[in-house]
């Protein structure tokens, strides 16, 4: 990790470009344990989980890794085994041992991933090795940590804790992936930085039918209260293996840009694919055009509840009047930027001026931002707003005779007070 975030860092130096860096923590996983040999399982065979030290006799038998699963399960619930593959039904528990049926065929294999849709279980939010990375996310500087299986606000504020003790603070992103984070869906948003619809396991542990509402919903509620959301998992799975995604593949991908996620996000697909680059060119190119055929506009209605959050929404309507070619935002902690982003300008493209590499990078999951980094210049804005103008141009985001809305700073006498201005490259 330490060398991965040394080159990306690098990269985007020699490019002049800000990225940001994510990482995810791994969240209480719950495992079968270990088999001699992989498990051929049949519908209507009875299988065991023995749990807290207790040993497997039976053949169809495994251990698992959380000593609580027989006080957290009930008969009638159902158990899901190596994401959806195995599905079993538990019958009868008997102190350590819970009797199950098989209700679908598959081969079991050793420390599979197991959930338990609809059952509230007693697991720490955060594990020791969850805690271990969290502290190297620090000390490499990431930007983000995206945090698994939030079933409440409560444990965002646990790691946001852990956070405020360090000098660098990256942005939390709750991952949506149980049946929990969706009943508190509302105060885990509020307490978040980002959200992201993590819709591997959130497949899983909800009814599929469900997962396109609840998807929508999410978008719905961040775009309410201005988080960002990223749409995520199986979103180019095909290409694993392929080099052209599925026609159903494309449309996933259209109706979350088409929802205004503010990012859409692979896995698999440039992890352990054969294809890393090309889904990333399948993504971009799916993306482009979407946008341009317009977008939901859940940000119609947006709870603004402070007079910034206001004075940005001005902007974007005059930019979305004279259909401006950009919108510069200068902004000292992103917050600005961040509002711009939540606005969703139609025409416009967001560049987000600001002074520290930190903050530029805490604005790539946002929608629409480009972030320019240069020296700003408090005792003379203008001549800060010239810069950026200057630089913009100079890298080709710019051209004469372009329309282009600014949200800054100015001097009025003694003061120092935020402005819109609309203003013609030249």
């Amino acid at each position: 990790m330490r060398r991965v975030v040394k080159s990306l860092r690098q990269a985007a130096q020699e490019r002049g470009v800000s990225v940001g860096i994510m990482i995810d923590t791994q969240g209480p996983a719950i495992r079968t344990g270990d088999l001699p040999a992989v498990l051929h399982l049949q519908p209507g065979q009875k299988f065991t989980f023995a749990v807290a030290g207790e040993q497997c006799t039976e053949t169809h038998c495994v251990t698992v890794n959380y000593d609580d699963l027989a006080k957290d399960i009930n008969a009638g619930d159902v158990v899901v085994l190596d994401n959806g593959e195995i599905r079993m039904k538990v019958l009868s528990k008997a102190g350590n041992r819970i009797e199950c049926e098989v209700l679908t065929e598959g081969k079991l294999g050793s420390r599979r991933h197991i959930n338990l849709p609809g059952v509230k279980v007693n697991l720490p939010t955060l594990t020791e090795k969850d805690l271990a990375d969290v502290q190297l996310g620090l000390e490499v500087g990431v930007d983000f940590i995206s945090l698994s299986f939030v079933r409440e606000a409560a444990n965002i504020r646990q790691l946001r804790d852990i956070l405020a003790k360090s000098v660098h603070k990256p942005r939390i992103v709750a991952k949506i992936e149980d049946q929990m984070a969706v009943k508190n869906l509302t105060e885990i948003i509020l307490e978040a930085d980002a959200v992201m619809v993590a819709r591997g396991d959130l497949g899983i542990e909800c009814p599929y039918e469900e997962l396109p509402i609840i998807q929508r919903r999410v978008v719905k509620a961040c775009l309410r209260i201005g988080r960002p959301v990223i749409v995520a998992t199986h979103m180019l799975e095909s290409m694993i293996e392929n080099p052209m995604p599925t026609r159903a593949e494309i449309t996933d991908v259209a109706n979350a840009v088409f929802e205004q996620a503010d990012g859409i996000m692979l896995s698999g697909e440039t992890t352990v694919g054969k294809y890393p680059l090309h889904c990333v060119e399948v993504f971009d190119k799916i993306a482009r055009r979407i946008e341009r055929s317009g977008g939901a506009n859940y940000q119609a209605q947006a709870e603004l509840t402070s007079p910034r959050q206001k004075l940005v929404k001005s902007a974007v309507v005059m930019a979305d009047e004279l259909r401006a070619e950009a919108i510069l935002v200068f902004t000292v902690r992103g917050n600005m930027a961040r509002h711009t982003a939540w606005m969703r300008p139609r025409h416009s493209q967001i560049f987000a001026i600001c002074e520290k590499w930190e903050v530029a990078d805490s604005l790539a999951i946002n929608w629409g931002v480009k972030s320019l980094v240069i020296p700003f210049n408090y005792e003379n804005p203008e001549k800060t707003i010239d810069l950026a103008m200057k630089t913009l141009m100079t890298r080709g985001h710019l051209k004469r005779g372009q329309t282009t809305v600014v949200v800054s700073s100015i001097s009025a006498g003694e003061k120092i007070i935020d402005a819109i201005q609309m203003r013609m490259v030249e």
